[in-house]
């Protein structure tokens, strides 16, 4: 006795019409879609206007535990990595469906809208005002953030470590010292004189850190620039 083969998709036909009625059906998908689309524009709206709230109504016993930070574990990293942590309107970059999807997501679970969102990202991917890693959080209030979303490269391995030397003036020093090191050792022996003496090789040295100095104040008042325990959370670019 052969028994005939069965056909998955017509079986899976008859599971949905025992749960919906075929007359209606394609408007009821539509209704699921326009509904998911008018969730995504709030989103959206959201963030490009970024109205700043101290806090979102989160379900505590939901929420999972490695994802909040405070403020000044938030800011250790960005003075680290010279990095700014700013309201999202301030963001330029394209957040990813990815991280709307978790937001409504986190929404669904603690049964609220999350508004006030903040990003961790270079400045290159801010509209900063005159005066590649970003994370999306949401503020929990009494200076701790949730952390929503991740997207996009990971820093370069060497990030910290170079921008370690503008973490402040004293760093900065050291820098330029360093350089000025550097420059004064790949001058060729002889160039001034027969004989290489110790006083000819401080007198090239303070040539050459006064020059490195004056480069390095040029570009710092020229461009606006300043140490990364300023601008962490500012929104202005010559901050």
């Amino acid at each position: 006795m052969m028994f005939p083969k069965t056909n998955i998709e017509k079986k899976l036909a008859k599971v949905r019409s025992k749960q919906f009625d075929d007359s209606n059906w394609k408007s009821v998908v539509e209704a699921i879609f326009k509904e998911e689309e008018q969730k995504d524009e709030r989103i959206l709206q959201t963030l490009e206007n970024g109205t700043p709230i101290e806090r979102n109504d989160f379900i505590l016993d939901h929420l999972e535990s490695n994802n909040i930070y405070h403020i000044d574990q938030i800011k250790k990293i960005c003075i680290d990595y010279r990095l700014r942590f700013l309201a999202s309107k301030y963001f330029k970059g394209k957040l990813p469906q990815e991280a709307l999807s978790k937001i409504k997501q986190l929404e669904k679970v603690h049964q609220t809208e999350l508004k006030g969102f903040k990003i961790i990202a270079p400045s290159k991917l801010f509209k900063l005002e005159n005066a590649d890693d970003p994370l999306l959080f949401a503020p929990m209030g009494n200076d701790y953030y949730y952390l929503i979303h991740k997207w996009g490269e990971d820093l370069h391995p060497l990030r910290k470590f170079m921008m370690w030397f503008f973490k402040s003036f004293e760093n900065l020093i050291v820098l330029t010292f360093l350089v000025s090191l550097l420059l004064t050792i790949m001058v060729p022996q002889g160039l001034f004189s027969k004989e290489n003496t110790s006083s000819e090789f401080i007198m090239i040295f303070f040539f050459m850190f006064k020059s490195v100095a004056a480069v390095v104040l040029f570009y710092g008042f020229a461009l606006g620039k300043n140490f990364n325990t300023a601008i962490w959370n500012s929104k202005y670019f010559n901050a």
